[in-house]
């Protein structure tokens, strides 16, 4: 009779690493809660690490109510005297482990981690610098690598990587920071050669930040000032008219393919909100209703799952991703964008489009973990 090695027996160590530097801190504390509240606690040890707006990394609570959105105030991971580093294993033995480092005082570890668990939006965190970092820690983390991340978090390139894998972008043009700083008159004429409405995004940013939807030349110029306050590089979108259907996307097992869910359709309630704006996506809880699966031709729910498929294998993604795309009157699926750490709360799209595709929250948090311990460090 054979037994177990403790090393073999022991619950692996996720570290769930979550706030940051980007305008998307809180949206990554809410998501956090919801991750903690569910993950299963019986089959892993949870290492809860919240990263300031200054950058400092901090052992901080596991209690998913106090990384809650409340209404009147946004969750914030705030600074302590207890700063949490990386550093080589003590024991000479691979991999890493976290330590505790105070001012005056000797660090104090806090042992190793198998994997980390990397639910931080927008740059500094979904960009590609947390994945560089990690990688060259030979650290097993969930989601997107270094070069998938970085096109999936910018609009600019996320499209020339679509366009040059065939899919169907819609036009748009790019402004840089010294275009705008040297010519803005130039810029603002292509963009309203677009027609019109426009949409002003930052081209580094996510869930609605700084974005703007313009009816008119006179508000372009504004626009892109708001857009740049988050990024100096600025993505200007001609308006589709279409419906908004969304495809939550899952790492294939080994060698397999992308598993896609269901598609969903967002649908906005008559109220304050014209479109999918930051208050509908969430405080206002009222303001978007989800249909999964949408209501379309058998016919157009394979070929955008497919094409869905097809634009997580064009940026390299791994772990996970959401693509979303507009459905035009003419039968058109033009893709808008992918997202490599979509909203993760239990009421975000993309948990929600797994549901109702047969895999729940927590069993798509066990799923994610185990593809990143699956998968190897280094260039894969």
């Amino acid at each position: 009779m054979t037994t177990d090695s403790p090393a073999r027996a022991r619950k692996p160590r996720v570290l769930v690493l979550f706030g940051g530097r980007s305008s998307e801190h809180a949206v990554s504390c809410v998501t956090a809660a919801g991750v903690l509240e569910a993950i299963d606690r019986t089959r892993y040890e949870v290492v809860p690490v919240g990263i300031t707006k200054s950058g400092q990394w901090s052992l901080v609570s596991a209690d998913p109510s106090a990384w809650s959105l409340r209404a009147d105030v946004l969750p914030e991971v705030t600074a302590t005297e207890q700063a949490v580093v990386m550093g080589t294993a003590a024991d000479g033995s691979e991999g890493q482990e976290l330590l505790v480092a105070a001012p005056g005082s000797v660090p104090e570890s806090l042992g190793g981690v198998d994997v980390v668990l990397p639910l931080l939006h927008g740059p500094f965190g979904e960009d590609g610098t947390l994945q560089g970092m990690l990688e060259l820690a030979d650290m097993r983390y969930v989601g997107a690598g270094v070069l998938a991340s970085a096109v999936g978090m910018d609009k600019h390139y996320m499209k020339v990587v679509f366009a040059a894998a065939g899919l169907d972008v819609g036009p748009y043009v790019v402004v840089t920071d010294r275009q705008w700083r040297t010519d803005a008159e130039e810029s603002i004429q292509r963009a309203a050669a677009l027609g019109f409405p426009l949409f002003v995004k930052p081209a580094r940013a996510g869930s609605s930040m700084g974005i703007s939807r313009v009816e008119d030349a006179d508000g372009i110029r504004a626009a892109v000032e708001a857009a740049r306050a988050f990024d100096p590089k600025v993505v200007i979108e001609a308006g589709i008219l279409g419906r908004e259907i969304e495809v939550a996307v899952l790492q294939g097992r080994g060698l397999d393919g992308p598993r896609t869910s269901l598609p969903g359709e967002i649908a906005i309630q008559p109220g304050e909100h014209a479109w999918y704006d930051f208050e509908a996506k969430y405080v206002d809880g009222a303001a978007a209703e989800l249909s999964c699966p949408a209501d379309l031709p058998q016919e157009v729910i394979d070929r955008v799952r497919r094409l869905a498929g097809e634009a997580f294998d064009a940026i390299g993604g791994e772990g996970l991703s959401r693509v979303d795309f507009f459905y035009t009157p003419d039968g058109r699926l033009v893709i808008n964008e992918i997202n490599t750490m979509p909203g993760f709360t239990p009421i975000s799209m993309y948990p929600q489009m797994w549901a109702k595709s047969g895999l729940g929250y927590t069993e798509l948090i066990d799923e994610l973990i185990a593809l990143a311990l699956a998968r190897d460090t280094g260039l894969r």
